[in-house]
Protein backbone atom coordinates (compact mmCIF):
# COMPACT_ATOMS: atom_id res chain seq x y z
CA UNK A 1 0.00 0.00 0.00
CA UNK A 2 1.20 3.60 -0.64
CA UNK A 3 2.09 5.61 2.08
CA UNK A 4 0.80 8.86 0.41
CA UNK A 5 -2.76 7.83 -0.51
CA UNK A 6 -5.05 6.84 2.19
CA UNK A 7 -7.67 4.02 0.88
CA UNK A 8 -11.47 5.66 0.67
CA UNK A 9 -14.75 3.58 -0.25
CA UNK A 10 -15.07 0.76 -2.41
CA UNK A 11 -11.07 0.41 -2.31
CA UNK A 12 -10.75 3.51 -4.44
CA UNK A 13 -7.59 5.36 -3.59
CA UNK A 14 -8.11 9.09 -1.74
CA UNK A 15 -5.15 11.31 -2.69
CA UNK A 16 -4.09 13.40 0.01
CA UNK A 17 -4.42 17.12 0.53
CA UNK A 18 -1.65 19.30 -0.25
CA UNK A 19 -1.19 22.86 0.73
CA UNK A 20 0.45 25.29 -2.61
CA UNK A 21 1.43 28.21 -1.67
CA UNK A 22 3.14 31.28 -3.59
CA UNK A 23 6.55 32.44 -2.69
CA UNK A 24 6.96 35.31 -0.02
CA UNK A 25 8.26 37.96 -3.07
CA UNK A 26 6.71 40.69 -1.27
CA UNK A 27 8.14 40.22 2.29
CA UNK A 28 10.66 42.38 3.97
CA UNK A 29 14.06 41.67 4.21
CA UNK A 30 14.96 40.75 7.44
CA UNK A 31 18.31 42.14 8.97
CA UNK A 32 19.80 45.21 9.31
CA UNK A 33 17.00 47.15 7.59
CA UNK A 34 16.52 49.56 9.83
CA UNK A 35 19.05 51.61 10.73
CA UNK A 36 17.18 54.42 12.41
CA UNK A 37 14.72 52.40 14.17
CA UNK A 38 17.59 50.25 15.60
CA UNK A 39 19.33 53.19 16.57
CA UNK A 40 16.60 55.38 18.28
CA UNK A 41 15.47 51.93 20.23
CA UNK A 42 18.69 51.94 21.76
CA UNK A 43 18.70 55.40 22.21
CA UNK A 44 22.02 56.35 20.91
CA UNK A 45 23.03 59.77 19.87
CA UNK A 46 21.77 59.07 16.15
CA UNK A 47 18.17 58.57 17.46
CA UNK A 48 18.42 61.21 19.79
CA UNK A 49 19.18 63.45 16.91
CA UNK A 50 16.27 62.27 14.26
CA UNK A 51 13.97 62.32 17.53
CA UNK A 52 14.93 65.92 18.11
CA UNK A 53 14.54 66.67 14.10
CA UNK A 54 11.03 65.74 14.62
CA UNK A 55 10.03 67.59 17.67
CA UNK A 56 11.94 71.00 16.46
CA UNK A 57 9.57 70.46 13.34
CA UNK A 58 6.87 70.07 15.04
CA UNK A 59 7.28 73.08 17.58
CA UNK A 60 8.64 75.11 14.38
CA UNK A 61 4.71 73.92 12.71
CA UNK A 62 2.89 75.13 15.89
CA UNK A 63 4.36 78.41 16.01
CA UNK A 64 3.61 79.47 12.48
CA UNK A 65 0.38 78.37 12.62
CA UNK A 66 -0.18 80.23 15.70
CA UNK A 67 1.57 83.50 14.68
CA UNK A 68 -0.31 83.42 11.84
CA UNK A 69 -3.72 82.65 13.78
CA UNK A 70 -2.72 85.76 15.95
CA UNK A 71 -1.56 88.46 13.53
CA UNK A 72 -5.39 87.42 11.92
CA UNK A 73 -6.99 87.59 14.87
CA UNK A 74 -5.43 91.02 15.86
CA UNK A 75 -5.67 92.76 12.80
CA UNK A 76 -9.66 92.19 13.12
CA UNK A 77 -9.58 94.76 15.90
CA UNK A 78 -6.34 96.62 14.35
CA UNK A 79 -8.80 97.46 10.91
CA UNK A 80 -12.25 97.86 12.67
CA UNK A 81 -9.87 100.70 14.91
CA UNK A 82 -8.35 102.41 11.44
CA UNK A 83 -11.69 102.46 9.72
CA UNK A 84 -14.21 103.48 12.34
CA UNK A 85 -16.92 103.95 9.84
CA UNK A 86 -17.75 100.50 9.72
CA UNK A 87 -19.20 100.17 13.35
CA UNK A 88 -22.10 101.90 11.81
CA UNK A 89 -22.62 99.35 8.88
CA UNK A 90 -25.22 96.98 9.94
CA UNK A 91 -26.37 93.55 8.27
CA UNK A 92 -29.75 92.08 9.03
CA UNK A 93 -29.66 94.64 12.49
CA UNK A 94 -26.29 93.44 13.30
CA UNK A 95 -23.40 95.26 13.35
CA UNK A 96 -20.39 94.61 10.80
CA UNK A 97 -17.96 94.30 13.53
CA UNK A 98 -19.96 92.19 16.03
CA UNK A 99 -20.36 89.39 12.43
CA UNK A 100 -16.63 89.82 12.50
CA UNK A 101 -15.54 89.18 15.70
CA UNK A 102 -18.31 86.49 16.06
CA UNK A 103 -18.93 84.79 12.90
CA UNK A 104 -15.52 86.02 11.19
CA UNK A 105 -12.98 83.90 14.16
CA UNK A 106 -15.04 80.63 13.62
CA UNK A 107 -13.61 79.69 10.02
CA UNK A 108 -10.16 81.39 11.01
CA UNK A 109 -9.82 78.72 13.88
CA UNK A 110 -11.59 75.79 12.27
CA UNK A 111 -8.78 76.61 8.71
CA UNK A 112 -6.05 77.05 10.99
CA UNK A 113 -6.84 73.77 12.85
CA UNK A 114 -7.07 71.81 9.20
CA UNK A 115 -3.80 73.51 8.36
CA UNK A 116 -1.96 72.40 11.35
CA UNK A 117 -3.33 68.74 11.30
CA UNK A 118 -2.13 68.14 7.51
CA UNK A 119 0.66 69.43 8.07
CA UNK A 120 1.69 67.65 11.27
CA UNK A 121 0.18 64.57 9.62
CA UNK A 122 2.62 65.54 7.09
CA UNK A 123 5.65 66.06 8.98
CA UNK A 124 5.09 62.72 10.85
CA UNK A 125 5.11 60.41 7.99
CA UNK A 126 8.28 61.91 6.29
CA UNK A 127 9.82 60.98 9.89
CA UNK A 128 8.16 57.81 9.76
CA UNK A 129 9.29 57.09 5.99
CA UNK A 130 13.35 57.92 7.02
CA UNK A 131 12.37 55.35 10.31
CA UNK A 132 11.51 52.78 7.83
CA UNK A 133 14.01 52.76 5.01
Amino acid sequence: MDQGVDQGVDDQPVPRRVRVTAPRTAARATGASFPVAREMAEQSEVGQLFVASLIRSQLRLALVVAGGFLVILIGIPVLLALFPDIDGVTVLTVPVPWLLLGLGVYPLVIGCAVLYVRSATRNERRFQDLVDD
